[in-house]
């Protein structure tokens, strides 16, 4: 038996383990890892430590601690009375603002992850206050920020495209971006009415008649889940009949400041997200003592566990040859078009539990052999593979769906990581035959 097939075996036991006994999946992905990496691998312990995710580990943390911090201090209220009002309280565009901001942060050149966890913490704000299903604001926002990751551009669309041309592929910059931004938005067409969009068309949030919200810390009334306000007797079509203002004091407007800052770094200065949460964290400790307390307890800990010790697994896969491994036996089968859609199977399995940004570079040469044939489309194969790849990043186990994770209420993220998992895996399926179907099949691109 190969190493390769004996390290998918160890993934596979991984889930079979963790699903039907009580520990941690994070822990066995660790212990897998030193096994398989020591017995089979012949890894040292320096070397399996390599393959810790710590960039992920310091994102993870760093952004769900600066989150915790702004909930403390009442601006994530603050930002989320701020949008409702932007929309004029129809609930049901709150979602779509939100996919449309990631993908504009996105297609402006933030990695995806860095724009998730920006906008992640935000919109799960509204699923609190104006119970929003977090499926439906977690997959709109990850949508959309896969949307927008190919623009010629951004992050995914230079890789890419500099994939293709170090290969010598007739491509399209235009058509891989149009195509992944039309796909990610029907798709969350399909998630929208899916998971309760449907129940928030014609519900309303009215205008704020009192003004509350003095000081530098909190919120007053929180009776729904740590909502912010006092429901009186509502109209059908509407939620909510009187709502506190929330005023932007110092602190808040000092939380506003460092997200910003956040963004801004990571899109004009390629800074490292979590390390910047990291640094917006402290200074508002320093300012605001009150907003700090309990904010590192509550950073989501067990995800972080379960995610850095999957990726770590995968990592050390990659390095024993798996991936390269299983996608050259689907380039030997000499079929193009069942070889095209296993290569965007492969992508789109593998991508779920790694950098999106690592498959693209690695699968697109493995698909040269059989577009030099010319019987494969070159920018339709690229297409597919790029949005089959990214799409998947719902996964709870790559960064963009541990980030929504993460940031979903306590009472919530059980469930929320479950169906993330569900919808991920689905996709990694789906995803594939619907752009080989799309845009392989028709032979057009």
């Amino acid at each position: 038996m190969s190493d390769q097939v004996i390290s998918i075996i160890g993934l596979v036991l991984v889930f079979v383990v963790a699903t039907f006994t009580k520990v941690h999946m994070g822990v066995v992905a660790i212990v897998a890892a030193f096994v398989v990496g020591t017995a089979v691998a012949g890894e040292s312990a320096d070397e399996l430590f390599a393959g810790f995710p710590g960039d992920l580990f310091v994102v993870l943390v760093g952004v769900t601690l600066l989150f915790a911090i702004a909930k403390n201090n009442g601006t994530v209220d603050w930002l989320v009375q701020a949008s409702t009002r932007a929309v004029r309280g129809r609930i049901a565009l709150i979602p779509w603002v939100m996919f449309l901001i990631t993908a504009a942060l996105t297609a402006s050149g933030a990695v995806v992850p860095g724009a998730v966890g920006i906008m992640a913490p935000i919109g799960m704000g509204f699923v609190v206050r104006h119970k929003i299903n977090p499926i439906l604001m977690g997959l709109l926002i990850i949508n959309g920020a896969s949307a927008g990751g190919f623009s010629p551009i951004s992050i995914f669309g230079t890789i890419t495209n500099g994939v293709v041309q170090r290969e010598h592929l007739p491509g399209s910059e235009g058509m891989l971006f149009l195509g992944s931004f039309l796909f990610n938005l029907a798709l969350s067409v399909v998630v929208f009415f899916l998971f309760g969009g449907r129940k928030l068309i014609g519900r309303r949030v009215d205008s704020a008649t009192r003004d509350t919200g003095g000081g530098g810390g909190g919120v007053p009334a929180q009776p729904t889940g740590g909502a912010t306000a006092t429901v009186t007797a509502p109209a059908p079509a509407r939620v909510g009949t009187e709502e506190e203002v929330i005023r932007l004091t110092p602190v808040r407007a000092l939380t506003v400041l460092g997200v910003i800052s956040l963004a801004v770094g990571s899109l004009a200065f390629d800074l490292d997200v979590g390390l910047m949460a990291f640094v917006v964290s402290a200074v508002l400790c320093l300012v605001s003592p009150a907003s700090a307390k309990g904010a590192v307890e509550r950073c989501a800990w067990p995800t972080v566990l379960l995610v850095c010790g999957i990726v770590m697994y995968v990592s050390l896969m990659d390095k024993m040859g798996t991936i390269t491994w299983a996608g050259e036996s689907v380039s030997d089968l000499g079929t193009p078009l069942v070889s095209a859609l296993l290569i965007c199977v492969i992508g789109g399995v593998v991508s779920a539990f790694a950098s999106t940004t690592g498959i693209l570079g690695a699968l697109i040469p493995l698909a040269v052999p059989f577009l030099a044939g010319g019987e494969i489309g070159a920018v339709g194969m690229i297409t597919a593979l790029a949005v089959s790849s990214s799409v998947v990043d719902s996964s709870p186990f790559s960064t963009s769906g541990a980030l929504t994770v993460a940031s979903a209420p306590d009472e919530l993220r059980d469930n929320v990581f479950r169906r993330l998992m569900v919808w991920g895996l689905s996709m990694t399926l789906i995803a594939p035959l619907a752009t080989w179907l799309i845009f392989i099949i028709p032979g057009q691109l």
